[in-house]
């Protein structure tokens, strides 16, 4: 059985009149309290989104308290538990309090000291479940999918993002690296803070570095690839992290955005290992397409309903078999390759099936060369909406020289100013 939420504290000591004594003042004080003299059942019973605190002896036989301790630290390291010990084992409530605990009471336990502590940590324990479900909440709608590995990876932003701690985000491109490195620095209290993004591969010296953490203060620095960067800059943020961690104070949260097995660059020695482990304490792993393929037709289908919208075009139908032919794919470019292929979709460009092609027209209502044109200057067109007038990149999606596109556009008295994002007063 789970703790719901309608219990306020779970109460563990292995002596029946303890927690019997506890309970009445607790229930007396207000509070819904769960006695336990059990404490390896207690473990089960809790879960990471209970909105309680835990008061638990440290000597209880079968499982110390010191041990449960850790046991709940791995389960939700943000769930507040408070220690009660003899006047004897002051240093080992001192070292659970190191490990994670809030506080410790010595026995006798004096009733004003326990309620104080509730009194305080409990509206923060809820506010911590309710923002965390908030969060998730976000994630669902931009990080997309039903499959068990993208749901665990939502789970983990929304519990690891108002900690503030550093992050190491490692998976191939096209997965949402960046996407979660952002949903973890909006749902921290920095949000309103800069979120600064550097390339590892464009800092040649450490001072490069230093200016960007500067630019990042009081808020995020993104950083891709800080395996890429000198030896000696890796070995200064290595030290400037240490110095915060000591400081207990954040000036600079760091999320590390790299390629998949980092402990191979590790071994080479292109990665600096103490880097490494300060970056790596908490590590995102984004699965792939080939790991999520029963989300393939929610994002295809997704992201074409999105190029609609921005397009202002009718959302085409996708029979069962081109929904087959996704499925099959091996989608290299991961969940950016599905979103290029979905607005291609858009726009009357099949891929992937077997050659590419464009969706037939429903009639022959005129002839052919009207035709051609008439589709030809709707593909142009398009493409112009798609990157609002940037001809560069039309060019290059069209796959035809600038010149070229040039002609075709005057052919048919297509103005790329027309289709620019007009900014607003």
């Amino acid at each position: 059985m789970k703790i719901t939420n309608d219990i306020q504290v779970l109460v563990i000591d292995d002596d029946q009149d303890v927690v019997e004594a506890y309970q009445s003042l607790l229930e007396i004080a207000g509070y819904s309290a769960l006695a336990v003299t059990d404490p390896t059942k207690a473990i089960e019973m809790l879960h990471k989104d209970w909105a309680g605190v835990v008061v638990t002896d440290m000597y209880m036989p079968g499982l110390s308290g010191i041990e449960l301790l850790e046991q709940i630290k791995d389960l939700d390291a943000e769930l507040p538990v408070i220690m009660i010990t003899g006047h004897g084992d002051i240093p080992m409530a001192v070292d659970a309090v190191k490990k994670g605990a809030i506080d410790f009471l010595q026995k006798p336990l004096q009733p004003e000291q326990l309620l104080a502590l509730l009194e305080r940590f409990l509206p923060r324990r809820q506010q911590t479940i309710e923002q965390r479900i908030t969060l998730l909440k976000g994630a669902s709608s931009i990080l997309l999918g039903d499959s068990p590995l993208i749901t665990k990876i939502r789970d983990q932003i929304a519990e690891t993002a108002p900690t503030l701690k550093d992050v190491l985000i490692e998976g191939c491109q096209g997965t949402g690296r960046s996407t979660v490195a952002k949903l973890l620095h909006d749902g921290s209290h920095i949000r309103q803070g800069p979120y600064v993004t550097l390339k590892g591969s464009a800092v040649s010296t450490t001072p490069d570095l230093q200016r960007s953490m500067i630019s990042a203060r009081s808020g995020t620095l993104c950083l891709h690839n800080p395996q890429e960067m000198p030896k000696e800059t890796q070995q200064w943020l290595c030290r400037f992290l240490l110095e915060q961690e000591r400081q207990g104070k954040k000036e600079v949260r760091v999320l590390a955005v790299t390629n998949n097995n980092p402990e191979q660059q590790v071994e080479t020695e292109v990665f600096l290992p103490e880097l490494f482990y300060f970056l790596s304490q908490v590590r995102l792993s984004m699965p792939t397409i080939q790991q999520r393929t029963c989300d393939i037709a929610m994002l295809f289908k997704h992201f074409l309903k999105q190029s609609c919208l921005t397009l202002k075009k009718p959302l085409p139908s996708v029979d069962k078999a081109y929904i087959n032919t996704l499925n099959r794919h091996d989608w290299a470019g991961n969940v950016l390759e599905i979103k290029n292929v979905a607005e291609l979709y858009a726009i009357g460009i099949v891929k992937l099936a077997g050659q590419e092609r464009t969706k037939p027209l429903d009639q022959m209502s005129s002839p052919l060369d009207d035709l051609v044109d008439s589709y030809e200057k709707q593909v142009i067109e398009d493409a112009l909406y798609l990157f609002a007038g940037r001809i560069n990149e039309v060019s290059s999606y069209l796959q035809i020289p600038r010149k070229k596109l040039y002609l075709r556009m005057k052919k048919h008295s297509l103005d790329k100013a027309e289709y620019k994002v007009q900014s607003s007063c």
